[in-house]
């Protein structure tokens, strides 16, 4: 048992102190749960019992450098705002793309909904127009037979008209 102690602080990093208390912590926070500490990586499967954490700002991809050497800060900070300016860059040409779409897809609509417009009219001019026929058809066979006949061809006239208003009005 001390034997595999022994191989496990082997794998642990020197320690100023070698008493059995402190490899037994050593022992513990190797043991602990990965995700409490500050690591470089935090890699999750999607299957994972674990909610997803968000990553935290020092392992932020925006902040480090993609490559090269930068001796100060002020390197990540410009890949950072470059990384920044081509996402934003990336989205707004996604908008532009989806705006235009959609600007199409609306003239289409317009258009269609015009010419349904223009159809309707054409539609509306026809059924008036032949209501003004029927109606000129209807006056010249009442005046026709109120002239040529008399006053019992009127009687089977006014009987022929069912509305009110126009009986009475072919009524001697």
């Amino acid at each position: 048992m001390e034997e595999q102690d022994q191989k496990e602080l082997q794998l642990l990093p020197p320690t100023a102190s070698s008493s059995s208390s402190s490899s037994l912590k050593l022992i513990r926070s190797a043991q602990s749960d990965p995700y409490d500490g500050p690591s470089s990586l935090d890699l999750q499967l999607s299957i994972s019992v674990r909610p997803i954490r968000p990553p935290r700002s020092s392992n932020c991809v925006a902040m480090k450098p993609i490559g090269g050497d930068y001796s100060s800060d002020g390197g990540c900070v410009v890949e950072a705002l470059r990384w920044q300016a081509a996402e934003q860059i990336r989205l707004a040409a996604m908008e532009k793309a989806y705006a235009e779409r959609v600007r199409e897809l609306s003239r289409r609509e317009m258009e269609l909904a015009q010419s349904e417009l223009t159809r309707a009219r054409d539609m509306w001019e026809r059924a008036c127009q032949e209501v003004e026929k029927a109606e000129r058809m209807k006056e010249k066979a009442t005046r026709r037979r109120i002239d040529s006949s008399s006053i019992t061809t009127t009687t089977t006239t006014c009987m022929e008209i069912t509305c009110q208003s126009c009986r009475q009005k072919f009524r001697p």
